[in-house]
């Protein structure tokens, strides 16, 4: 049986929010507020339900916000804070929090989405293949806005396609990875890169796979997909129900 209690998760919390300013102004993007709790609230109790002991947040712009507003602990889960002091992208928040990480894979969330997967058929896929890394993919209506994540039958990840690029129905990264920490370690340490857009496509050819789920997603990255997130969390504690 899968058990996460071992496994550290990290949630990237560091962005600056600059297309959900008009909505949310005045924090960062995982202290935005869903049904009267901030959007973090969401993910942390995503990571009880799996079973996780510990959490380290990457915070950055308005960071202090996040820890006075959770402090060292969500329920069981304890948290711990790894706070830049520039902006370094999603890849160089991930290296500057290595030192935080106790097991050899790490899952890595984004802090503006939620995907509800299983996730450990998730790790367990991932196990079964001998992967270094391997991205959530949900399937959605239009990839217009996201850009599209191309697998093969095995799920080797074989390209990126970029937003805009295309519409309709499709694959795309849900902002949930299972990464080894051999790979962080290779992030050149102390200088901005984004894992999106510079490290996973360099990643393409080596044991890097994308795990093909049916989990409900939602981003709130901008105001329009923010205003859908009560409809969202209404819909998921239904059909929890």
């Amino acid at each position: 049986m899968t058990n996460f209690s071992y496994i550290t998760a990290v949630i990237l919390a560091g962005g600056l929010g600059t297309r959900l300013r008009p909505a949310v102004s005045d924090r960062p993007k995982v202290l935005a507020e869903v049904h009267g709790k901030y959007f973090l609230t969401f993910l942390l109790d995503y990571l009880i339900k799996a079973g996780f002991e510990d959490a380290v947040l990457c915070t950055g712009y308005r960071g202090e916000q996040i820890q006075t507003a959770f402090g060292n602990a969500y329920g069981h889960l304890r948290l711990i804070y790894s706070q830049e002091t520039s902006p370094l992208g999603t890849a160089g928040a991930l290296r500057l929090a290595l030192p935080f990480f106790k097991s050899d894979t790490v899952l890595v969330m984004n802090g503006d989405s939620v995907c509800y997967a299983d996730l450990r058929d998730f790790l367990t896929w991932h196990e079964e293949r001998g992967a270094d890394a391997s991205l959530l993919l949900t399937r959605v209506n239009d990839v217009q806005r996201f850009g599209q994540v191309v697998a093969d039958s095995e799920g080797h990840i074989l390209r990126f396609e970029e937003k805009n690029n295309r519409s309709g129905p499709g694959w795309i990264n849900a902002g949930i990875y299972l990464i080894k920490k051999k790979l962080i370690e290779d992030i050149q340490e102390g200088v901005p890169i984004s894992l999106e857009k510079e490290v996973f496509p360099f990643w393409i050819g080596k044991k890097f796979y994308g795990f093909q789920s049916e989990g409900r997603f939602i981003d709130i990255g901008t105001p329009e997909s923010y205003s859908e997130a009560d409809i969202f969390f209404n819909e998921n504690l239904r059909s929890s129900k």
